[in-house]
């Protein structure tokens, strides 16, 4: 169901739910209102980026989760699967070994490839808990034609997706040394 919801919506449901309801958050903006920007404590800080990344995290888990499930679906019912099973393996060894081990690479694939993704997501979130940030900065870029700033947002964001690209590739080596065997071989 989160898989499928749109980012502003689910925004404005945590909004609602936690900051109106039961005010255990600030309604928006990224410091308190009325408060100097020398005076504005770390806390205050981490407390007003709560909603928002909780917003932009939940998001990415439900798509991460529902095809980690589909892939481990489709993994433990393979032969190899089947030939561990008649060896004698079961339970969580089995789904260790052979399920997690095979699953890991298309889920971290699919975990950075949603940094491309948080820029989307970042700027209607923003939107809604009235918070400054690259997203918002984009925008106004774009409806003023600021192209030096559009500009350094693009490249920001290019820099920040390569980033998440490389970070991806290091742990696939980790996570599978054959990989590492290869790139040496070629």
């Amino acid at each position: 169901m989160l898989a499928a919801t749109p980012t502003f919506w689910l925004a404005l449901v945590l909004l609602m739910v936690f900051s109106v309801s039961l005010g255990w958050f600030p309604i928006g903006l990224s410091v308190p209102i009325g408060v100097t920007a020398e005076n504005v404590t770390f806390f205050d800080r981490i407390q007003h980026l709560i909603l928002p990344a909780l917003t932009l995290s939940l998001l990415g888990v439900a798509q991460i989760a529902m095809f980690t499930r589909e892939k481990l679906i489709e993994v433990l019912s393979s032969d190899y699967v089947l030939f561990a099973k008649a060896r004698g393996e079961k339970g969580l060894d089995l789904v260790l070994r052979h399920g997690i081990r095979n699953v890991a690479l298309p889920a971290i694939t699919l975990q950075f490839l949603g940094f491309s993704e948080l820029f989307g997501g970042a700027v209607l979130v923003e939107q809604v808990f009235s918070y400054p940030g690259i997203g918002q900065a984009a925008v106004a870029a774009g409806l003023r034609s600021d192209v030096p700033l559009l500009l350094g947002v693009v490249i920001f964001s290019a820099i920040f997706v390569f980033c998440g690209n490389l970070i991806a590739d290091t742990i696939y080596e980790f996570v599978d040394p054959r990989i590492k065997q290869q790139e040496a071989t070629v």
